[in-house]
This record gives structure tokens, sequence and C-alpha cells, in this order.
């Protein structure tokens, strides 16, 4: 799940991204009003937190436009302004929830989740699934057939962009972009560790080998069926990267 962060108290920010990072959101920053406004109409998040005391732009002209411009995008207020006329103005322009500052990361994170089940579309099923692979968005749960799964959360979010994408060709520059960071410096090869660490997970105890390796390209998540020698298959794939 992406998550954009506008928030121009920089500590306050980067605690944020730490955190929700370790609930295994992809998190990008703006620290002004301006920024977060260009950064939510040029890409997308499936929910955004946003400050109104914000340089160049408030959080309400942000908002405003954003509404102005169709962008659905849940937007969770965040402020140190507890107020009814503050709270009422942030949902007349069409936030869809407000926090006070300061406040229970617990509580952040139950509003986030509760905004983005509200958020699903009709046309996305509630589980993402591919043959007996099982993943549960909003509970954070993963099961190849009744076999509960444990992954860490940056496994997590491979797996379920893997799935939103299932059947599709998907360059490591498109998982970095979307499950690590839109603007990840580092070397390439981490995609191959931790598909690596996913078959491990997923497939090789099952005999299967739904992630495919495309040479040249990337990745592909695809319905195997299990057979006898899928799962050396999948070992020796899972060495290669």
């Amino acid at each position: 799940m992406r998550v954009l962060v506008v928030e121009d108290e920089e500590r306050l920010a980067h605690t944020l991204r730490r955190g929700l990072e370790l609930e295994g959101f992809v998190v990008q920053l703006a620290h002004t009003g301006a920024d977060g406004l260009w950064r939510a109409l040029e890409e997308t998040f499936d929910v955004i937190l946003l400050d109104i005391m914000l340089p160049e732009l408030s959080g309400y002209e942000v908002l405003r436009r954003l509404r102005a411009r169709d962008v659905t995008t849940p937007v969770l207020m965040l402020t140190a302004k507890d107020g009814d006329y503050e709270q009422a103005d942030a949902l007349d322009l069409g936030a869809d929830d407000y926090l006070t500052k300061p406040f229970s990361f617990v509580v952040l994170i139950a509003r986030l989740r509760a905004l983005l089940r509200r958020r699903a579309a009709p046309q996305q099923p509630a589980l993402l699934t591919v043959g007996d692979l099982v993943l549960d968005p909003a509970r954070r749960t993963v099961h190849r057939g009744a076999t509960a799964l444990t992954l860490t959360p940056r496994e997590f979010g491979l797996l379920e962009f893997l799935l939103r994408h299932r059947g599709l060709a998907l360059t490591k520059v498109e998982i970095l972009r979307n499950v690590w960071d839109a603007h990840y410096d580092g070397p390439e090869n981490v995609v191959e560790v931790y598909i690596g660490y996913l078959r491990k997970k997923i497939d090789t105890p099952f005999g299967r080998n739904s992630i495919e390796t495309l040479r040249g390209v990337g990745y592909r998540l695809i319905d195997a069926a299990g057979t006898g020698d899928g799962q050396l298959e999948d070992e020796t794939r899972s060495t290669q990267g």
C-alpha cells in the first residue's frame, strides 16, 4: 500500500515513515503543500496523510485542489488544531478522517486500515488469489491452501504487488518503485534476493513455481499447479534470482 505523507515537521515525517514502513507500507514524503499537491497529482497512492499547517499551500488548499481535480484518494488530515470548526472545514472540503496531534501511532494505523477497507473498489476482490495462494490485504494474512504462511512486511508487500498484477511481466524498476520507494537508489539485485525469500515460503515447500523469472525483463506471478519437478525447478531459480 502506497502512502503519501505531507508534513513539514521533518522529524515527525521521518518518524511516520519509519513506523509505516515497518507496517508494510511504501511511503513517499513531501514537506510543503505545493510538493504534496504535485506528488498526489502525478503519482498514485492508496491514502494520503495531510497536515493542515504547511508552507506554500495549506492542507486545506491542497485538499480543495485535489478534489477539484477529481482525485478520490482517501485523505486523513493531521493537525495540531483541535477544534470543531477545523474538523468541520476539513470534512466539508473532502477529507475522509481527521487526527489531532499528538496522536497514538496504533490509532493512526487503525484509521489508515479502516480507510483502505472502505476504499476497496468493487471490481477488486477483498482477497487476492492465484490458484490456492490467498492474500488478505485487510487482515495481512497469507495462505497456501490450508497452510498459513508468515511473511515479513517487505515480503508481504512484494507478494501483494505481484498478486495485484498477476499474469503481467513486472520489471525490477517497477517493483522497486512500488514496493520499496519511488526514489530508491540502491542495488536492483535486492529484488532478486526478496524474490528468492518469497519463493522459499510460498512455492518451494509446496512443489510450486508460481513466480516466473523472465530473463532480461523481470518477474511474473502465474497460477502454477504443483508437480514433482516443480520444487527442484523453483529451488534452481531461487539460486539464480
